[in-house]
């Protein structure tokens, strides 16, 4: 959303302003965002977390949760949390395109949208550890 700024309460409020400047805020901000569905499989992502991964948007949406967290108990632990309905907090490790490892701090749970499960993972990058 770019030009005027919306002034005012009132039209700050409406929906679609907020579905905006939340998109624009989320999408650019410093956090790594990762929604995924209930097979693993990435459905959106942020800018961020492109960047930082350094995949295209379209190569990242291609991927699941095992190809970027590469710890050996992700898989069990995104069970875990399907299973329970809960959030998950940590460090994981995740790989980059070019192959780095580095640890991602994350707080990780559950949304519904249109009725449907989906996971959103929030984090960080804690070090630009390597492998």
């Amino acid at each position: 959303m770019t030009g005027q700024p919306v002034d005012g309460i009132e039209n700050l409020a409406q929906p679609l302003v907020q579905q905006f400047l939340l998109y624009d805020a989320l999408d650019e901000g410093p956090s790594l965002i990762f929604v995924a569905d209930e097979r693993m499989k990435y459905v959106a992502v942020n800018t961020t977390a492109c960047r930082t991964l350094g995949y295209t948007r379209q190569e990242l949406l291609a991927l699941g949760v095992p190809d970027v967290a590469v710890a050996p108990e992700a898989s069990e632990i995104y069970q875990d949390m399907l299973w329970a309905r809960n959030g998950q907090r940590g460090v994981t490790p995740i790989r980059t395109k070019d192959g780095r490892v580095l640890s991602l701090a994350y707080n990780a749970g559950e949304v519904r949208v249109a009725g449907l499960p989906y996971w959103v993972s929030i984090g960080h990058v804690v070090d630009g550890s390597s492998s």
